[in-house]
């Protein structure tokens, strides 16, 4: 076993709160571990198969949960889920219960997050959370590894999220209350984060120490921050409130050189992918010496690998 203090095969992943502090930096070492010496891990999942379900269109996801199961040793199926019985109704419970007997573990990506959580309630293998419309923790996790990577700790770090309170948000959220990061998060009244997942994070912060800010000027939540985060406006499924959202966050949410100018000078720009350039982000600082999405894109391959690890290796 990769891990002997704690014993983590089995365990799902579908929001970050099936996770303690101990268990996710742990998994964040082994991740930067896997990237720096990617060869020592190469037959850890041996004979293992993970199933990856989308609903919904995918880069990042799919690309980089295949090509890490491909790395450790094992093999991944990519399915449609409209292509599956459950996409013409077959109950959850009956899908969860025959690919338990199938296949080692299943990465989700879908709509309903009740849907990942019925699917884990069934199934007698670890589910992973690839994306639902409320969490999005396998990209938290990255987040995570890009910070440690640069700061070397978590505790007192000043992360900034400026947008949408949307899944990413969410689950950054839940990420940095859990390991002691500092977050301010701006948003409109509209378009504020979940007040249950508010409510979750603000009991782990209690614990870990982070500090959690909720605020609608992005000046306030980007002044002396380590990091500035920001996503797209409008998600998928969201497309139909695409000139709302546009003409609601135009105005002052755009991550520009003036917003980034009260961050500190050595400021690291995070933003999961994919990008709006001149709406979210502007060119300049997204293309410019501050950016770090394409090392952050990249490790979505090595946290996740240290998930599969973890929670398939036995």
């Amino acid at each position: 076993m990769l891990v002997e203090e704690k014993e983590l095969y089995g365990k799902d992943m579908l929001t970050l709160l099936e996770w303690d502090k101990e268990e996710i930096i742990h998994l964040i070492k082994l991740a930067l571990a896997m990237k720096t010496n990617p060869s020592h891990y190469r037959h850890v999942l041996s004979g293992k198969i993970l199933g990856m379900i989308f609903d919904k269109p995918s880069t990042r996801t799919r690309i980089s949960f295949e090509a890490g199961m491909l790395q450790l040793g094992g093999q991944a199926i990519v399915m449609n889920g409209k292509e599956l019985q459950i996409g013409r109704g077959e109950p959850i419970k009956d899908t969860a219960n025959v690919m338990s007997r199938y296949i080692d573990a299943i990465m989700i990506r879908t709509f309903n997050h009740s849907e990942v959580e019925e699917l884990a309630k069934h199934a007698s293998i670890p589910i992973i959370n690839g994306l639902t419309d409320l969490h999005h923790p396998c990209q938290a996790l990255a987040d995570l590894l890009t910070i440690y990577e640069i700061k070397d700790h978590f505790q007192g770090v000043e992360l900034a999220y400026v947008g949408d309170g949307n899944n990413v948000c969410h689950s950054l959220l839940l990420a940095a209350a859990l390991v002691g990061v500092n977050m301010r998060i701006a948003t409109p009244d509209e378009y504020t984060i979940d007040q249950i997942i508010l409510e979750q994070a603000e009991l782990l912060a209690e614990q870990s120490g982070a500090l959690i800010q909720l605020t609608n000027d992005p000046v306030e939540a980007v002044e002396a921050a380590d990091f500035i985060y920001t996503d797209v406006w409008t998600s998928m499924g969201q497309e139909e409130e695409n000139q709302l959202r546009l003409q609601t966050f135009a105005e002052d949410f755009q991550v520009n050189e003036k917003l980034a100018a009260v961050a500190k000078p050595d400021y690291g720009f995070l933003h999961c992918l994919p990008a709006h350039r001149g709406e979210e982000v502007a060119a300049a600082i997204i293309d410019g010496p501050h950016s770090l999405v394409y090392e952050q894109a990249a490790n979505r391959l090595h946290a996740q690998k240290a998930l599969l690890a973890l929670t398939l290796e036995n």
